[in-house]
C-alpha cells in the first residue's frame, strides 16, 4: 500500500478518534443536563406547586439543550461522512490481506458512530419528555389556579344570589301578610255592617210596636 494512502487512512482514523473524543464528552454533559433538570423540576415542584410557569420557558437550561443538541448533530454528521469516506477508501484499498483489517477497523468505527447515535437521540427524547411533562403540570396547575380564582367570583355571585333572593322572599311575605290583614279587615267590616243591618231592623221594629198596638 502506498505511504500516501496510508497516511490518508490514518488520518481518516484520527479525524474519527477526535470526533468520537468530543462526543462522548458532548453526551455526557448532555445526559447530565438532562438529569439536573430532571431533578430541579420535581424539586420546584415539591416548593411551589402554585408555580405555572414552565421551568424551562426561555430559561438557560431550555437555551443550553438547543445548543448541545444541535452540536452534537453537528458533530455525528461529521463522523458519519469520515465513515463514509473511509469506506470508500477500503473498497479502493488494493491489498486483499490489508483490506480485512481496514473493514474491521471500520465496522468498529460504525459502532461508536450508531452507539452514539442512538445514546444521543434517548437522551434528547428523555429530555423533551420531561419538558413537555412539565409543561403540561404548569398548564394543570394554572387551570386550577384559574378554577380556584373563578370560584372566588362565583361564590360571590353566588352569595349575592342568595341575598337577592332572601330579599325578594322578605318582601313577598310582607306583601301575603299585608293581603292577610286587608282581607282580615274587609271581613269584620262586612260582618260589622251585617250587625249594624240587624240592630237597625231591629230598632225599627221596635220604633213600629206602638202604631201596631194602638191599631189593636
Amino acid at each position: 500500500m502506498a505511504a500516501g494512502t496510508s497516511n490518508y487512512w490514518e488520518d481518516l482514523r484520527k479525524q474519527a478518534r477526535q470526533l468520537e473524543n468530543e462526543l462522548d464528552l458532548k453526551l455526557v454533559s448532555f445526559s447530565k443536563l438532562c438529569t439536573s433538570y430532571s431533578h430541579s423540576s420535581a424539586r420546584d415542584g415539591r416548593r411551589d406547586s402554585s408555580d405555572t410557569t414552565p421551568l424551562l420557558n426561555g430559561s438557560s437550561q431550555d437555551r443550553m439543550f438547543e445548543t448541545m443538541a444541535i452540536e452534537i448533530e453537528q458533530l455525528l454528521a461529521r463522523l458519519t461522512g469520515v465513515n463514509d469516506k473511509m469506506a470508500e477508501y477500503t473498497n479502493s484499498a488494493g491489498v486483499p490481506s490489508l483490506n480485512a483489517a481496514l473493514m474491521h477497523t471500520l465496522q468498529r468505527h460504525r459502532d461508536i458512530l450508531q452507539d452514539y447515535t442512538h445514546e444521543f437521540h434517548k437522551t434528547k427524547a428523555n429530555f423533551m419528555a420531561i419538558r413537555e411533562r412539565e409543561n403540561l403540570m404548569g398548564s394543570v396547575r394554572k387551570d386550577i389556579e384559574s378554577y380556584k380564582s373563578g370560584s372566588g367570583v362565583n361564590n360571590r355571585r353566588t352569595e349575592l344570589f342568595l341575598k337577592e333572593h332572601e330579599h325578594l322572599r322578605n318582601s313577598d311575605r310582607l306583601i301575603e301578610e299585608t293581603i292577610s290583614i286587608a282581607m282580615a279587615t274587609k271581613e269584620n267590616m262586612t260582618s260589622q255592617r251585617g250587625m249594624l243591618k240587624s240592630i237597625q231592623s231591629k230598632m225599627n221594629t221596635l220604633a213600629n210596636f206602638p202604631k201596631i198596638v194602638f191599631l189593636l
